[in-house]
């Protein structure tokens, strides 16, 4: 891994500060460590204060020690995956915290490390776990799960339009050899899509490896249970900052950040609330941030990016 590759500027840098409104002398958690680009930028920001890292790739974690040295008298880093919010924080002895921000998906030095099973543009063993540790793999995917649950979560997770054909054509190829490599795969792919696909500006197979990718993490259901987990242990004036960068995880944090802005679950022609539930948060920001232009220009991953920010009540 060459070592400027880690010193592109984070997504949304600015914006997440900015959004997180850090106190010197605050407790915050940065739930998705990656190669630590926003939590030097928290971390030089605290004075008294002290600074959680959480990542469930122990790599992200060895790399960080040196990223944060000239801060690292008040950093924790922490292996584990943010939707066991709860026990990361109990496992401190922390009730609360002043912030927290996550920055979703796959991290580039994951993408960037070939051997990690990522990447559809390199030929590596069908991986793709975020953390090393867990034990369903892309192959275990590829080659075990039935064509219907393969067709539903190419068609779920990587919204492709040819979900049905690719499902298809992996059973019949894996009924001939196992398929191994990400190399196979997207030929797979490839020959299951039309001509008028494959002319497309978009490589073929980058849905379908969002889609197997989000299946072996688990990650939909991680985000969800991450933003229901995060809100009650903020304190109060505490912000939460979310990035994400597709339409079904921003929808998830989206949907889970209203409710708790809204506190009332009573029906609409209820005259009066008798749940008695209070907002919790307010939407600092009621349309998620984008990127500008000079940030597309240096960074186009920065392009599908969206950040959501809220304040504890």
């Amino acid at each position: 891994m060459r070592e400027q590759s880690y010193m592109h500027k984070p997504v949304l840098l600015a914006e997440c500060m900015e959004g997180l409104n850090i106190r010197p002398d605050g407790i915050y958690l940065d739930g998705t460590l990656g190669r630590a680009g926003h939590s030097r930028e928290i971390a030089k920001r605290l004075t008294g204060g002290r600074l959680i890292c959480v990542d469930r790739d122990q790599a992200a974690l060895e790399a960080a020690e040196e990223r944060l040295a000239p801060w690292r008298d008040r950093v924790e880093l922490v292996h584990g995956n943010f939707c066991e919010l709860d026990a990361i924080l109990d496992g401190l002895c922390l009730g609360r915290v002043d912030g927290m921000l996550f920055d979703l998906g796959v991290s580039s030095p994951q993408l960037d490390d070939p051997s990690r099973g990522f990447s559809y543009m390199a030929d590596a063993p069908l991986d793709m776990r975020m953390d090393k540790t867990d034990t369903l793999t892309a192959r275990t995917v590829v080659n075990e799960w039935p064509q219907e649950e393969l067709r539903r979560i190419l068609w779920q997770y990587g919204e492709e339009r040819y979900a049905p054909a690719i499902a298809g054509a992996i059973v019949r190829a894996r009924d001939q050899r196992e398929i191994e490599t990400t190399l196979q795969l997207v030929e797979i792919i490839r020959s299951a899509m039309p001509a008028s696909a494959l002319r497309e500006k978009q490589h073929p197979a980058k849905r379908s490896f969002q889609a197997i990718r989000i299946a072996v993490n688990d990650e939909l259901a991680a985000v969800d249970k991450m933003v229901r987990a995060a809100v009650p242990r903020l304190n109060s004036g505490g912000r939460l900052a979310v990035i994400s960068f597709h339409s079904l995880e921003d929808r998830i944090v989206k949907n889970a950040l209203a409710e708790f802005a809204k506190g009332c679950t009573c029906p609409p022609d209820f005259p009066v609330c008798v749940c008695g539930k209070k907002p919790q948060v307010r939407l600092v920001n009621k349309k998620p941030i984008a990127a500008g232009t000079a940030e597309l220009e240096e960074n186009p991953r920065a392009r599908s990016a969206k950040l959501r920010v809220v304040e504890k009540l």
